[in-house]
């Protein structure tokens, strides 16, 4: 499993060289776009073969962290958008974009990135769960509030796209690891070799389907979005750790709040007001997944240990 081990450490690497690959070669990766939901629960089933039902059953013995990381979600990311937005001057349209992103719920890819830098995976679901049911709310008013336009929710379809991806798989896996779990402990290391392989995979299909915009969004936007995305990640585990959250549950939270389901966005800035709307959500699509592999490499080569007394290093 030593070999494992190595290339998962890698990972940053592997998403930047696949992403670059994507942007001069994109042909490579297009044609796998309708392959994405297929990775995504891949991935997830992947991970519940790590959990067991004590895992779930302590995250709801302690639901402040889940609080915490949704009230950060839909009043620190929303917020960060327009601020961000007004600071550098960017027009109504993509204003709108930003904001779109900063009110969507946590993005799956949250939960992947999240076991990769050795936080708390069933956390991780829960709260992308909690917050992808209350944005059904929170998103329109959110948007109605900071942009003046109310929009409209596929409530149907972010429910069964929830359920498809992250709740069915993670639970076939949770039922496997209880009948199992003692020889998925030895395979671990390739599991997760399997989920970088995957979410790479993801990064390059991402970029390759957006290659030839990513030229038109100009600097203003791309630094609009790696600061939006930066207050998110690091808002996330500053606030944790104010709140007295222990550093595994605050690199959970860093990660969840700063990783947004950009791909609703897009859909939704298309849908209801214009294509220069969506840029924002694209570019965010690519660039949240390159940091969050960025921020779990590091966090995976500093892994959190606990002394006898109780108190964290890392």
């Amino acid at each position: 499993m030593l070999i494992f081990e190595r290339l998962n450490r890698l990972f940053p690497l592997w998403a930047i060289l696949f992403a670059a690959i994507a942007i001069v070669m994109p042909p490579l990766f297009t044609g796998y776009a309708g392959r994405i939901q297929v990775l995504l629960a891949i991935i997830m089933f992947a991970m519940g073969l790590t959990l067991s039902k004590e895992d779930f059953l302590n995250v709801v013995k302690a639901p402040l962290p889940v609080g915490i990381g949704v009230l950060l979600q839909f009043v620190v990311m929303p917020l960060a958008a327009l601020g961000v937005s007004l600071v550098l001057g960017l027009s109504p349209e993509l204003t709108t974009g930003m904001v779109l992103v900063g009110a969507t719920a946590g993005g799956t890819a949250s939960n992947v990135m999240t076991w990769l830098a050795g936080g708390r995976v069933a956390l991780s679901v829960s709260m992308t769960l909690v917050s992808t049911l209350a944005s059904v709310v929170m998103t329109p008013l959110i948007a109605w509030l900071l942009v003046g336009q109310m929009v409209e929710v596929p409530v149907w379809g972010m429910l069964s796209s929830i359920a498809q991806l992250v709740i069915a798989p993670v639970a076939a896996g949770v039922v496997v690891h209880h009948f199992a779990g003692r020889y998925i402990a030895r395979i671990e290391p390739a599991l997760a070799t399997l989920a970088m392989a995957a979410i790479v995979m993801i990064i390059a299909i991402v970029v390759a389907l957006n290659a030839g915009r990513l030229a038109s969004l100009g600097p203003v936007v791309a630094l609009a979005v790696v600061a939006h995305n930066g207050i998110g990640l690091a808002g996330g585990y500053l606030v944790s750790r104010l709140c007295g959250l222990d550093k595994r549950t605050a690199r959970t939270v860093s990660i969840e709040v700063g990783m947004q389901n950009s791909g609703l966005a897009v859909t939704l800035a298309n849908q209801f007001f214009s294509a220069g709307a969506a840029l924002p959500g694209a570019l965010f699509s690519v660039w949240h997944n390159v940091s969050g592999s960025l921020l779990a490499g590091y966090w995976k080569r500093r892994p959190i240990v606990v002394a006898e007394h109780g108190a964290e290093s890392a």
